[in-house]
């Protein structure tokens, strides 16, 4: 693994008339790892992928390999020149060529036996060596997505670009395929970014992640310390459910309905406090509140209840809560965050 950026975007936008699909991203793609990009519909994650991989110009800023600029206004290198494999959504395989031949397209100028030797060693690296006479037909969808992967893989490319590669599978899939993906990923050493509009999917699969909103990126980090400590109520909502409920910081401390927390770097005045339904428990010495809803979930019933004008969900394990019973919400405030309102 190395610290030095495969691909950095600075700055970039990408307009449709008046319509802003991105607006002055940036992101780093380094060697060995994987960097998830997250965000609803229409946050114009996908269109960023493109951007990357040379399918669109950008309308500002830059994309650069290394000292190599690849996109600028004005200045677009075409795709097929910047050392970058993309994996479609929908795998994008040739029907009418076998497994083999598909994963072999991109090397048709190389002599027919290195070609075999990179086909076969490509295919065996996801596990598919014995599919090399196969047609796309006859795979099924995790089968199909790793023959996508080695025929990008094939190529030996410095970043690979993943949208939403699991979206098409059944759930009970996604885990196996999942973890399939991420040990051919990292063996192959390239940079990867990974588009994706699921959480959980993103925080078990990046070692950087990426939040992005409204065209903007609005995070990025370590997925643990982005779902920790978001930096925003959008950027936490994008992880998970969390609950916000009101603040006023003065003198570096909030002062909110479950406590004090410290709130160090904010402004004096209104702010909000972001805080997981799981960091809530009934018990203790807290505030008072009736319970409204429960919802069972599994290993965790979902409670709903009220803290003065604010709806709270907590996450309690089992289903003993029930509508009506009068209990005490204690607060971790370790676990709390204080934002901008």
């Amino acid at each position: 693994m190395t610290e030095t950026s495969t691909i950095t975007v600075r700055g970039v936008a990408r307009r449709y008339g008046a319509t802003a699909a991105v607006q002055d991203a940036g992101l780093d793609l380094r060697a060995g790892r994987i960097t998830c990009l997250l965000g609803p519909s229409g946050s114009g994650k996908s269109t960023l992928l493109r951007l990357i991989a040379g399918l669109e110009p950008v309308d500002a800023g830059e994309i650069r390999a290394g000292d190599q600029v690849l996109s600028a206004p004005g200045r677009t290198v075409p795709p097929e020149a910047r050392d970058v494999g993309l994996v479609f959504q929908d795998y994008a395989l040739f029907p009418h060529l076998s497994v083999g031949d598909n994963v072999g397209f991109g090397l048709r100028g190389l002599p027919a036996a290195e070609r075999k030797a990179r086909v076969l060693k490509a295919l065996t690296d996801v596990r598919l060596n014995d599919r090399a006479k196969s047609w796309p037909h006859s795979l099924s969808g995790g089968e199909q997505q790793r023959v996508a992967l080695a025929r990008t893989l094939v190529r030996e490319p410095h970043t690979v670009l993943l949208d939403e590669p699991f979206s098409g599978l059944d759930a009970h899939l996604k885990s196996e395929v999942r973890e399939g993906l991420l040990e051919t990923l990292k063996a192959a050493g390239a940079a990867v970014l990974l588009v994706t509009h699921d959480a959980g999917e993103a925080l078990m699969m990046a070692d950087d992640l990426v939040l992005m909103d409204g065209g903007r990126v609005i995070q990025s980090g370590d997925p643990q310390e982005c779902w920790a400590r978001p930096a925003s109520t959008a950027a936490a909502r994008l992880l998970g459910e969390v609950n916000r409920l009101p603040a006023h910081v003065a003198g570096g401390v909030a002062r909110t309905p479950l406590g004090q927390v410290p709130a160090p770097g904010l402004p004096d005045g209104p702010a909000a406090l972001l805080i997981r339904p799981q960091y809530l428990r009934p018990g203790g010495e807290g505030l008072e509140t009736t319970i409204e809803t429960t919802r069972f979930g599994g290993h965790f019933s979902e409670v709903g209840a009220r803290l003065g004008d604010d709806r709270v969900h907590l996450h309690v394990p089992g289903a003993s809560a029930r509508p009506g019973d009068v209990v005490r919400i204690r607060a971790d405030l370790s676990k709390a965050t204080v934002v901008p309102d």
